[in-house]
């Protein structure tokens, strides 16, 4: 399985933990600037792929609520 694949797979949970390591990592005082640079450009891509599960989230939620008023309202 390929990098991207995994990167897919990771719940929402998952992201956000993987965000709270880099940004751990970017706090090393030891760290270059490339190996900064990559880590929060990485960081920035977790936080992308998070908010957008949680629109989606948000998105079926919605969706949920229209179809239930629309249940209670034929009943």
């Amino acid at each position: 399985m390929d990098k991207e694949k995994i990167l897919e797979e990771l719940s929402f949970e998952e992201r956000i933990e993987k965000t709270k390591q880099i940004l751990s990592k970017l706090n090393n005082q030891s760290l270059n600037l490339r190996d900064g640079l990559n880590l929060y450009k990485d960081g920035l891509k977790e936080l992308e792929l998070a908010q957008k599960m949680l629109e989606n989230v948000k998105l079926q939620y919605q969706e949920l609520k229209v179809q239930n008023m629309e249940n209670k309202e034929q009943e």
